[in-house]
């Protein structure tokens, strides 16, 4: 008796690449730098705590463009990761489950993670002064 064939699981080469699929990767992706992200603070706190000798040294870790960058990477990050929490909320309420609500909520959660980010960014700049740089 020959042994029958076991189907593939769906993979790739399968399914169509989709927002939702973006979408879901990029939460989970946000997750892990926020909680990554959570570490710099906490040494930040740290530093804080310890003087104005260690806070210093840290600063000049995280100073520079490099540092604003990761900053301001940790901000979308932020954004993203609450507006598309807010997108699940509304799902598992029971809104927004058909197709064009799904594509049109997945944007304005990329949309205004953007504007929040670079909102935030300007008004860093603006608060901030040149103590970033």
């Amino acid at each position: 008796m020959p042994a029958r064939a076991r189907p593939l699981s769906p993979h790739l080469q399968v399914y169509r690449w989709q927002i939702s699929n973006t979408l879901s990767i990029l939460h989970r992706l946000t997750g892990v730098a926020l909680s990554i992200g959570l570490v710099g603070l906490v040494a930040w706190f740290i530093a804080v705590a310890g003087g104005a000798q260690d806070y210093a040294a840290l600063m000049r870790l995280y100073g520079g463009a490099f540092g604003w960058l990761i900053a301001m990477a940790l901000v979308f990050a932020f954004f993203y990761h609450l507006l598309n929490g807010v997108r699940h909320l509304a799902w598992d309420v029971g809104f927004g489950f058909e197709r064009r609500d799904r594509h049109a909520s997945g944007w304005l959660v990329v949309a205004g993670a953007l504007v929040l980010t670079a909102i935030a960014l300007v008004l860093a700049a603006h608060f901030g002064g040149s103590s970033h740089g």
